[in-house]
Formats: structure tokens, C-alpha cells, sequence
């Protein structure tokens, strides 16, 4: 590929609020119930071992680019061939298109259930989607601009949890280990669609200056990220009974409801309208992500295929109407991920590793 000047690239310390930002959207406002049906009071564990597997797959990732050069479709196109790494970086478009939509879509639901039944769901998404383009047209350091201002604006958000703390019971953790392996390993897998957003490394790689030294920031927001999640499951489980816990799609939000300030008295509108900065950088890095590997693989211009994706995704996130559509979409989404996470990047890393051994060797 060719060199990335020098006015695009980011300083690698930002690759901490790409990481981060991409993992917290709409996933920590209901991630709960998923996790606690079926490892109840040991969800937190679920939590800890799901976020640790997040940080060997950063590593493999850092280990894949430290063999290649480029982005995922170098990689790709390196390994496979032109024919068949065209058709797997393919692939990783419509994953990033879904990703896009599962994350709008969510969120609208969301302003729907708690603020405004009537909202119109596609004005709302030409709207947001034009401001998604006017970031996303401005280079790849506008978006990671809205990844930072994602991360920093909202974070006031964190302290709402201090109110639900002098009502929990915390004994409800107790005996810790009650669940088996198996079920916690389940329970880490419905934790998916809350972890993924990290594997955008694969495309925004080359635009990394200094991408080798920028590893221990990634895993420093991935622990943050682990961090926000272990602290909503823990006062949720304390919180809320188990039973309740499992039927609450939005526990983080429910929670919020308690709060009480003498210049508000709903917080969690608040909350919900603050949760529009958190969900702008994710929609922004995915499509983003979407288009730049189509750039790549066919070889026209990124704003051609912006607008198409964005098109794509006003008109699926309308489309897409019910509770049974919506759960089904981030079920479907969940899913993938897992495989393109678990399944995809340790076997990427394999091959990358095994053509290396074998290049130097022929050397």
C-alpha cells in the first residue's frame, strides 16, 4: 500500500480512545441480563474472563502487523491472494456496515422505550448519519477526535452509579464460584457484542504513528473498558435479584432511575440524551472502517462507498422495527463477532506466524 502521509496519521496514545471508545456504546446500558442468565451471581467473573481473552487477541493483533505491512487488506491480500483476500476483506465491509446499524438501530430503540415512543427513527437517522459523513469526510483524525471527545465528555455519566451503591445488597455475590466453567464460559460469550469494536485495529492500523509502541495503550482501554463493565455488573448484581436481573433488558438504565439531584429529577434522560457523543464515535469508526476497506479492495474513491454505506444504513436502521427484529439483529451481530474475534483473528495470526517462520527460512 502506499505511505500514509505524515497530516494523517495520530499520535499512538489516541489508539487508547479508539480502542475504548468503540467498546463502550449501547452494550453497557444492557449487557446484564445476557451475562447473568447463566452464570447469575458470578457474571462479574464472566466479565473478568471475557475481557482478559480481548487482550490476547490485541496482542495477536500487534503480532500479525509485526509480520505484515499494511492494514487487513495487505494482510489479505498478502496471504490469500488477490481473489480470495478481495473476497474475505468483502467480509469484513458488510461486518462493519452490520456493526454500524446494530448500534444506531439500538439506540433508537432505546429513546423510544424511555423518552419518546413516537420518535421517528429514519429522521433521526438522516440526520445523525449526515453528521457521521461531514466527521468521517474530514479524514481519518476527525474521527479520532470524536473518539476522544467520546470518551472524555460523557464520562460524568460514570458517577451515576454511586447512587444505586447505598441500596445494593452485596451479599447477592456471595458464594463466589457457585457457576461452572461452562457457564461462565457462556456467559463470556454473551458478553460479545459488549467487547467487540477493539478488531477496527485491522483497518486503522497504518494510520498509527509509531503503530508498534501504541500496543500497551490499546490494552490500557480495553482494561478501562473491563473496568466500567465489572463495576455496572457488580452494583447491578447487588442491586437487582437475580430473577429481576434477567428480565431487565436495560438494567444501567433502570439504575439510573433512583438517582435524585435537586436541579433534575430524571437523570436518566439526561444519561440517554449524554449517550449520543458515546455512540457517535463507534457509528463514525465502523462505517468509516466499511468504506476505507472497500477503498482498498476496489480501488475507488472512500466517499463514494461512505455514501452508499450510509444509505445502506438509514434505510435497514427504518426498516428494522420491532423488539423481536432488534434483538434478533444484535444476536446476529454478537454472533459474528464472536467467530470474527475467537474463530478468524487466532487463525489470521496462525497463518501470518507460520508465513513468516517459512519466508525467513526460504531467506
Amino acid at each position: 500500500m502506499k505511505n500514509i502521509p505524515e497530516t494523517s496519521l495520530v499520535s499512538s496514545f489516541l489508539v487508547f480512545y479508539l480502542v475504548h471508545s468503540m467498546q463502550i456504546g449501547v452494550g453497557i446500558l444492557g449487557f446484564q441480563r445476557i451475562v447473568a442468565k447463566t452464570s447469575g451471581n458470578d457474571a462479574w467473573i464472566a466479565i473478568l474472563v471475557a475481557g482478559i481473552g480481548i487482550h490476547v487477541l490485541i496482542w495477536m493483533i500487534y503480532k500479525i502487523f509485526a509480520t505484515q505491512h499494511g492494514d487487513i487488506t495487505d494482510v489479505h491480500r498478502a496471504i490469500f491472494g488477490k481473489w480470495i483476500g478481495g473476497a474475505l476483506s468483502s467480509l469484513i465491509i458488510i461486518y462493519c456496515i452490520l456493526l454500524g446499524i446494530t448500534l444506531l438501530r439500538t439506540y433508537i430503540e432505546i429513546i423510544q422505550v424511555w423518552v419518546f415512543p413516537e420518535f421517528n427513527a429514519m429522521i433521526f437517522s438522516v440526520f445523525f448519519l449526515a453528521l457521521v459523513f461531514y466527521i468521517i469526510n474530514g479524514g481519518f483524525r476527525a474521527v479520532t477526535g470524536i473518539a476522544f471527545f467520546g470518551v472524555v465528555l460523557p464520562f460524568y455519566i460514570v458517577l451515576a452509579f454511586l447512587f444505586p451503591i447505598k441500596f445494593s445488597f452485596f451479599q447477592n455475590l456471595f458464594p463466589i464460584l457457585d457457576h461452572s466453567i461452562k457457564d461462565i464460559a457462556m456467559a463470556a460469550k454473551g458478553s460479545t457484542l459488549s467487547f467487540i469494536g477493539f478488531e477496527m485495529l485491522l483497518i486503522y492500523y497504518p494510520f498509527i504513528k509509531d503503530a508498534g509502541k501504541s500496543q500497551k495503550w490499546a490494552h490500557m482501554g480495553n482494561v478501562l473498558t473491563i473496568l466500567l463493565y465489572l463495576i455496572a455488573m457488580i452494583v447491578s448484581i447487588g442491586f437487582f435479584s437475580q430473577e429481576q436481573l434477567e428480565r431487565n433488558i436495560w438494567a444501567t438504565i433502570s439504575m439510573l432511575k433512583i438517582a435524585e439531584l435537586p436541579f433534575v429529577e430524571r437523570i436518566e434522560y439526561i444519561a440517554i440524551s449524554s449517550w449520543i457523543l458515546i455512540i457517535l464515535p463507534n457509528i463514525c469508526i465502523a462505517l468509516w472502517g466499511a468504506s476505507r476497506v472497500a477503498k482498498r479492495v476496489f480501488n475507488k474513491r472512500q466517499r463514494v462507498f461512505l455514501l452508499l454505506f450510509l444509505a445502506i444504513t438509514a434505510l435497514l436502521t427504518t426498516y428494522i422495527d420491532t423488539r423481536t427484529q432488534i434483538d434478533m439483529l444484535n444476536n446476529i451481530t454478537a454472533q459474528i463477532g464472536f467467530y470474527f474475534i475467537y474463530g478468524y483473528i487466532p487463525f489470521l495470526f496462525v497463518i501470518s506466524i507460520i508465513r513468516s517462520k517459512w519466508k525467513e527460512k526460504k531467506a
